[in-house]
C-alpha cells in the first residue's frame, strides 16, 4: 500500500528566529519514499541538513519576522501489515547488551527512573522477562492512564503522568519507557507519522504520534502503549531519549504557531483502475 504523509506548521516570528527542524522521514524508511518528503518553507529561507547523536534527518533556518510556513507532501510505500510481535523476545541481561542501547536504560528529562523505580519493581518484579514484562507495562500505562487532547501539558514527566493519571500519546510513552527502563529494558522514544489506517477514523485533528521501542532478542521492537493493539501504517520519524531528543522544531527565540496540520491518510487507488 502507499500512504501520503505530510504537514503544514505555520509560525509567527517577531523578528528573524533561528529554528532546528526534526520533520524528515527516519533514514530506515528513506527507501520507501515514493515522492520525497522535502521542506519547502514560504517565505523560501536557506536550509541546512545534518544528523543528529541519534542518526535522525534535522535542518536549520533562520525564520524571518513575520509568518514562516513549513510544509511538506510526500508519498511513501508501507507493507500494509501491523506491526509485528514477537511474543517469544527474550530480555539480555545489562552486562550483555550492545553499548549503544545503554544510553536507552538511564533517566532522561521526562523518563525519571530514580522517581519510579521501587514502583516499576513492585508492579511488574514477577512478570516474565522480556516480551511479556513489556506487554504487561503497556497494558498498565494503557489502563492507568486518560487519553485526553485537552490534558497536552509540556512539562508533563513520566512521574507526573503516573501520579495525575491522563496525558497524551507522549505521555503514555513516556510513562512506559521509563518502567521498562527501571526494569532494565532499553527503550527509546520514537515520533512520527500513525494515521487512522485499519481503524476506525478519530474525530479529533491528526498530529505526529508517539510510541517506544524495546531492545529485546537483538533488536528494537515497537510497542504503543496509547493505542495498544497493532497498527498500520507507522512511519517513523525521529528517535531519542524522550520527547526533548525529537521536537518537530527547536525555536530559538520568541514565536507563536499560528498553524498545524498534519496529515497520513492511504492512497486509494482511482476508481475504474
Amino acid at each position: 500500500m502507499q500512504i501520503r504523509v505530510g504537514y503544514e506548521l505555520t509560525y509567527q516570528c517577531p523578528q528573524p528566529t533561528p529554528m532546528i527542524l526534526t520533520l524528515n522521514v527516519h533514514f530506515t524508511r528513506v527507501s520507501d519514499l515514493v515522492t520525497p518528503d522535502h521542506i519547502v518553507s514560504r517565505p523560501t529561507v536557506p536550509m541546512q541538513g545534518y544528523r543528529d547523536g541519534f542518526g535522525n534527518w534535522c535542518s536549520r533556518i533562520v525564520a524571518p519576522a513575520g509568518d514562516t510556513t513549513l510544509a511538506t507532501d510526500a508519498i511513501i510505500n508501507d507493507s500494509g501489515l501491523p506491526d509485528a510481535e514477537a511474543p517469544s523476545a527474550m530480555q539480555h541481561a545489562v552486562e550483555d547488551l550492545p553499548p549503544e542501547t545503554l544510553l536507552f536504560l538511564l533517566g532522561s528529562r521526562y523518563c525519571e527512573t530514580d522517581l519510579l523505580s521501587d514502583t516499576a519493581w513492585r508492579l511488574f518484579g514477577r512478570t516474565a522477562p522480556g516480551w511479556p514484562r513489556v506487554k504487561a507495562i503497556c497494558d498498565y500505562v494503557h489502563d492507568h492512564l486518560t487519553f485526553g487532547y485537552e490534558h497536552a501539558r509540556v512539562t508533563r514527566t513520566a512521574n507526573d503522568a503516573f501520579n495525575e493519571r491522563l496525558g497524551v500519546c507522549r505521555d503514555f510513552t513516556h510513562l512506559a519507557i521509563t518502567l521498562c527502563r527501571c526494569m532494565n529494558i532499553p527503550a527509546r522514544y520514537c515520533t512520527g507519522y500513525l494515521g487512522d489506517i485499519g481503524v476506525p477514523a478519530a474525530p479529533e485533528p491528526m498530529d505526529f504520534s508517539a510510541w517506544f521501542e524495546a531492545y529485546l532478542d537483538g533488536g528494537w521492537h515497537v510497542f504503543d502503549p496509547r493505542n495498544n493493539i497493532p497498527r498500520i501504517g507507522r512511519v517513523l520519524i525521529a528517535v531519542g531519549r524522550d520527547a526533548a531528543d525529537v521536537p518537530i522544531s527547536n525555536t530559538f527565540g520568541a514565536n507563536v504557531l499560528t498553524g498545524f496540520k498534519v496529515w497520513a491518510d492511504e492512497v486509494t487507488a482511482p476508481s475504474g483502475s
